[in-house]
């Protein structure tokens, strides 16, 4: 008999071969303490973070971690069950009405995990009779989202309006069979978002729903920061929204939201969010505070967007091939995956963390140094961290 864990000796052997070129292992860094949101202990060196997806900088928010600490001491620690079997917390439904106005949506529900409101939002959505036609460099949450759903999937070319349009156009559907399109606002590794105004007239045209995923673009764009559909213009034309806590709000927990008049119903039907235990009391109460102060503070997006078009300039300057245009993630394409290993443990080494990103997990099968800046970095911080890349650039130039 077979070990059961013996499928995974090509993934073993992989990673023995990353570890082989020399360094640390990019993927069980330890970070020994955590100083800012900017800057961290990691092998007892001060560490520029600049690859934490922070993108407001509120993790150490003094008011939330304030509002965290007095829920623990009235709530506990956890709610121990999910809503269906050990009930619904005031604080539960304050976020929820909180992210409903914010979004200027009819309903919201929350989940415990940004994954589980991709998967709780689109296997609610879909079922058997419908189809769903996914962007093809959609998150992992996305498609496991789909394949709960049981419905049909068909991937459409990344960001493609016009592919979408052809695969509408020939597609046969049952008479009670709907159609659902998932896209993201901002993709997370390159740093690319969405032709959202095309996709919507797509999906109008051929009577579809629509489901953005704003985990990366809320917070982030938009005149108030509600994402990508408010940038663009067509918050009317996207059905059904679905967004993460662990990004610009600085915690763990999901959101989805709609104008649809049964949405509510998802409460019965997703199970992602019937069957795992509800938020931590502490996450909400901290999570309603950052939603505060990203309603309130406009000028966090200023400064996160000054730093952003920073850093993009800097890498360009120095002659790297950047994934998109300016966003808050900055994704350096290297030639291959060993070079980009040696180069992330470079930066590491000269006090700057940036993420690797290696295939198959990547678009188009690149390896990248994805980098993402926060509203709470310094001009001095991005400076420092681009004269780090020089190095890495120094000397990629010199080995050619």
């Amino acid at each position: 008999m077979s070990d059961i864990l013996a499928k995974y000796g090509p993934l073993a052997a992989r990673r023995q071969a990353l570890l082989g070129s020399g360094g640390r292992d990019p993927f069980q860094l330890r970070i020994d303490r955590l100083l800012s949101p900017t800057r961290a202990l990691i092998d007892g060196r001060e560490t520029i973070l600049l690859g934490t997806n922070n993108y407001l900088g509120l993790t150490f928010d003094p008011e939330a971690i304030e509002a965290g600490r007095e829920a623990l001491a009235r709530f506990g620690t956890g709610t121990t069950g999910s809503r269906i079997a050990n009930g619904t917390y005031g604080l539960h439904r304050e976020l929820e009405q909180a992210f409903a106005r914010f979004l200027d949506r009819r309903d919201c529900i929350v989940f415990t995990t940004g994954y589980q409101a991709n998967l709780g939002m689109i296997a609610g959505l879909a079922g058997p009779r419908d189809t769903i036609l996914v962007d093809a460099d959609s998150h992992a949450s996305i498609y496991d989202g789909c394949r709960l759903s049981g419905a049909r999937v068909i991937r459409f070319r990344h960001n493609d309006a016009e592919d979408l349009d052809r695969r509408l156009a020939r597609l046969e559907r049952p008479e009670d069979g709907a159609v659902l399109v998932v896209v993201e606002g901002l993709y997370s590794m390159l740093g690319d978002v969405a032709p959202l105004a095309e996709l919507v007239e797509v999906k109008r045209r051929h009577g579809a729903f629509l489901l953005v995923d704003e985990a990366h673009s809320f917070g982030v764009y938009g005149a108030h920061g509600r994402g990508l559909a408010e940038h663009c213009g067509v918050e009317a034309e996207v059905d059904f929204v679905a967004g993460t806590f662990s990004k610009s709000l600085g915690a763990v927990g999901g959101f989805g939201a709609s104008d649809h008049p049964h949405f509510g119903l998802l409460r019965y039907a997703a199970r992602p969010y019937m069957f795992t235990a509800s938020p931590s009391p502490a996450t909400m109460a901290s999570v309603l505070r950052i939603l505060a102060r990203i309603e309130a503070e406009p000028e966090l997006r200023t400064r996160l967007w000054a730093n952003a078009h920073r850093l993009h300039a800097g890498l360009r300057e120095l002659g790297f091939s950047l994934g998109a245009e300016p966003s808050p993630v900055a994704a350096v394409v290297l030639a291959d995956e060993r070079q980009a290993v040696w180069a992330w443990n470079l930066l590491l080494e000269h006090g700057v963390y940036v993420n690797l990103a290696l295939p198959p997990g990547t678009p188009g099968r690149r390896s990248l140094l994805r980098a993402s800046v926060s509203a709470a970095h310094t001009p001095a911080e991005i400076d420092a961290a681009l004269a780090r890349f020089a190095e890495v650039a120094r000397r990629l130039t010199a080995a050619t």
